[in-house]
């Protein structure tokens, strides 16, 4: 599991660079990166080497953040591999809020999948026990 940090912005140019120029001014590396839109605001999910940091160093700058707990899932880089993976969700019968992938240096994973869920706890039980690859936080180290 990976902390993933969610700033609300207005829908407005610059602010997307605004949050990534903070995080850089502030040396925390980015890993991931989401963008969601509608007319008046976006959504802005990430994943970065220090979230605690970059919480406190966005909120210095008077955004909207929040810290959330993400499912990571590793997967090697061949045809087919999130196709299976989506499957075995399925067949636990997860459903998905929304999902996003960035790729790592890993030795065993080419990339690593984040879903966020619906009822996370019981869900996190359910991957556990099952043929799944969750990954945490040294997928980043």
């Amino acid at each position: 599991m990976f902390d993933q940090i969610t700033v609300f912005v207005e829908n407005k140019p610059g602010r997307l660079e605004e949050v990534v120029g903070t995080l850089a001014d502030n040396r925390i590396n980015l890993h991931a990166l989401s963008l969601a839109d509608t007319t008046d605001f976006g959504i802005i999910r990430l994943i970065v080497s220090e979230p605690d940091r970059a919480v406190n160093v966005l909120k210095e700058k008077n955004l909207m953040v929040k810290t959330t707990e993400v499912i990571a899932i590793g997967m090697g880089h061949n045809p087919g591999e999130l196709h299976a993976i989506l499957r075995k969700l399925k067949a636990l019968d997860i459903s998905i809020e929304y999902m996003y992938a960035f790729t790592t240096r890993h030795e065993q994973y080419a990339a690593v999948v984040v879903l966020r869920v619906a009822n996370q706890d019981a869900v996190l039980e359910k991957i556990r026990n099952s043929e799944v690859n969750m990954v945490g936080k040294e997928m980043i180290g």
